[in-house]
């Protein structure tokens, strides 16, 4: 293991063998997309929400915390809820005890005593927010390796043509 930072350890890479398609071209034609995209999905999610866990957050922590940072005069709490809210199939509710806690590890502040004040990313959440999006810059890189621009526009312009012909809804800011 290589050490990252104080609170943080990173696993050194292992070799991986080279990457080699599953099928002839000829095979893939026929592969289901909803297995393959559904796999890739949980695979990249994983390995993202692996990463952030060694950091001691959760995926919608990471995005709460993004909502928030930049914004001087603090952000809505309904504002940032409104904007993910799409993001997970479960609901507000989650996102509000992330919030939450957030506030309680003194990575968020909220004034007590108004429910509707806005929230401000603390120095130990800058601080925290930025190590970890060094880390998320790695991370996406790590995914990517291999896949240049246009292949990767080009599989994201497919992706959507698919929701879009089985008249799916899919969003992200």
């Amino acid at each position: 293991m290589t050490k990252t930072n104080a609170n943080t350890t990173a696993k050194s890479p292992a070799a991986k063998p080279p990457f080699t398609p599953s099928h002839s071209d000829a095979d893939l034609v026929n592969q289901p997309i909803g297995y393959w995209s559904s796999a890739a999905g949980k695979a990249v999610v994983h390995h993202i929400r692996a990463m952030l866990a060694e950091n001691g957050l959760t995926q919608p922590q990471w995005w709460v915390l993004n909502q928030v940072v930049g914004h001087e005069n603090g952000r809505d709490r309904k504002e940032v809820v409104h904007v993910l809210r799409g993001y997970l199939e479960f609901g507000e509710g989650p996102l509000q005890h992330d919030i939450d806690s957030l506030i309680q590890r003194a990575l968020l502040s909220q004034d007590p005593g108004t429910a509707d004040a806005p929230l401000h990313i603390t120095d130990a959440g800058t601080e925290l927010r930025n190590r970890v999006a060094a880390l998320q810059e790695r991370t996406r890189a790590e995914i990517h390796e291999g896949i240049d621009d246009a292949d990767y526009v080009r599989a994201l312009k497919v992706l959507q043509r698919m929701i879009h012909n089985v008249d799916g809804q899919a969003w992200h800011h």
